[in-house]
């Protein structure tokens, strides 16, 4: 993916895209259904149309100044303290513009047979040298399997296997005082901010729900919801099989979790010890029906199948997914989780092409991450 070189060829033709993009999906009304009123001063659609064909310039505003090639027209004060407005519900902008985006454009090109679905996962969002950001903390990296100084970036998003709509996300800390590094404030309980606070000191998996909620609430529907083995537990695919919705993940392979099969509590290891495996080049190795969740613990149980494949960097290993929709075959729930990719990818992009935690430096925690995803949507629809 190459991004076009911000010059004096190209900006004219950014700068329509931009325009285009905020005039399609109108923009402006929903900046106003989420608290943004502003009625003097410099014009809303000039700090907009700056912002996001910021990440085009591959400098900060700073250096832009420092330079003397800056041509926002106004100062970085107004920069800042529109990006800081405390009266802006961000979270809740980025979640009804990928409505209108999904909704409005992709469902109209996309078959009523194809399977749509919502994907969750999380990425490190990097703050290393920034303690005064708001409850930035020491969080562990799955990748580097370490602790390193930021955020959990935990996000939902939309695909249908060709398209990835980023629909909202949350920067998660953490619940230990002992890993905050960042500074924290005291925010009234009753506004948007405090609730993002609550939040980002919450449980991941109490933070899907949420986002789920929230996405359903807008109007955005998914035949499927997929994650991978961090958020896969028996409460959690309960708690979404009771909003409606089908659940495809990748079992963690622990002895605490257990299923329902054949009329005992087994973990993963020990239903695919006892069961006969399939030979040959089979797509899978093993197909067992299994109840998930404890009506004590979890208020319910639901019928489901788990399907056991080779690892494909480990011949010798296995990985396994369950999926509560009984209607499909094995060979559909393989395909089907395929597109969970697609969160990886963007979370590829957000890092290497749109500057994710580099280019803007704002100590706030509920403007950290409109931008990245706001861009994201513009280059994919637009450029």
């Amino acid at each position: 993916m190459l991004l076009p070189s911000f010059d004096t060829e190209n900006e004219p033709k950014i700068a329509s895209s931009v325009e285009k993009f905020f005039k399609d999906y109108k923009v402006m009304e929903l900046l106003r259904r989420c608290g943004l009123r502003k009625s003097k001063g410099i014009p809303l659609w000039s700090i907009l149309s700056y912002i996001f064909s910021n990440v085009f310039r591959d400098r900060s505003m700073y250096m832009q100044q420092k330079s003397g090639k800056c041509t926002a027209g106004f100062s970085k004060n107004t920069y800042y303290r529109f990006m800081q407005n405390p009266h802006i519900n961000w979270f809740r902008l980025t979640i009804l513009l990928a409505e209108r985006i999904v909704n409005g454009h992709l469902k109209d090109l996309t078959s009523d047979q194809r399977a749509d679905c919502f994907v969750f996962d999380d990425s490190l969002y990097s703050r290393t040298g920034y303690k005064k950001t708001e409850l930035a903390a020491k969080v562990f990296d799955h990748v580097s399997m370490t602790y390193k100084k930021g955020f959990r970036m935990m996000t939902m998003g939309w695909t249908d296997g060709s398209s990835f709509v980023p629909i909202a996300s949350s920067l998660l800390s953490s619940k230990n005082d002992q890993n905050v590094i960042g500074t924290t404030k005291k925010i009234d309980k009753r506004t948007i901010a405090s609730k993002r606070r609550i939040m980002a000191q919450s449980k991941g998996t109490d933070v899907v729900i949420q986002l789920l909620d929230q996405a359903l609430k807008a109007g955005l529907t998914a035949k499927y919801v997929m994650f991978d083995t961090w958020f896969s537990n028996p409460h959690q695919i309960v708690q979404i099989s009771q909003r409606g919705l089908n659940v495809i993940a990748m079992v963690k392979k622990s002895s605490k979790i257990t299923y329902e099969f054949e009329g005992k509590r087994m973990n993963v290891k020990q239903i695919f010890n006892a069961c006969k495996k399939r030979r040959g080049r089979s797509r899978y190795l093993l197909s067992v029906p299994v109840k998930v969740g404890d009506p004590a613990k979890d208020g319910a149980q639901i019928d489901a199948r788990i399907v056991c494949v080779r690892n494909r960097s480990n011949r010798k290993d296995w990985i396994a997914l369950i999926c509560t929709d009984m209607t499909i075959d094995e060979n559909e729930i393989i395909r089907i989780y395929g597109k969970r990719w697609d969160i990886e990818v963007f979370f590829k992009t957000c890092k290497s092409f749109l500057l994710i935690s580099q280019d803007f430096t704002t100590q706030c925690l509920k403007s950290l991450l409109l931008r990245p995803f706001s861009k994201f949507k513009i280059i994919f629809f637009e450029l």
